[in-house]
């Protein structure tokens, strides 16, 4: 069993998305989404093969990178085919790395944080009467 010295160990970088994007430079700006943006543990490829429908709120825990993996792969042809969803999902991250010269996971969770729902008042109406709730 062969030891790294000290001087290659400090410079060995932690786990990296793809060898590749750092989690650790990412932040979440929007606080209410903290628990639901799992970036706390880090992975080399985004297929864990974790059970995360077993039990109420496990989705949350899942990876963030691998849950748009997941949803890639649910269209008709690309039906279950995670290897080849992995890839696409590689390819557009060193895409928009070439593009931005940013993280692409930092991309990827601004981008989450701008699909979410605003707080704002909608008409409801049942029966000729509208109302408006918060």
């Amino acid at each position: 069993m062969s030891v790294l010295p000290a001087e290659a160990r400090s410079e060995t970088p932690g786990v990296r998305l793809f060898n590749k994007w750092s989690f650790e430079e990412v932040e979440i700006k929007d606080i209410s989404l903290t628990d639901y943006l799992q970036i706390r543990n880090p992975v080399y490829v985004p297929h864990t093969a974790g059970r995360y429908a077993a039990r109420k709120f496990r989705k949350a825990q899942c990876p963030i990178v691998e849950r748009l993996t997941n949803s890639m792969m649910m269209q008709g042809r690309n039906n279950g085919k995670k290897i080849k969803a992995v890839r696409i999902v590689q390819h557009a991250f060193e895409i928009i790395n070439l593009l931005t010269d940013q993280n692409p996971i930092q991309v990827l969770v601004d981008a989450i944080i701008n699909t979410g729902p605003r707080e704002d008042a909608t008409r409801i109406g049942s029966g000729g009467t509208v109302r408006r709730q918060a």
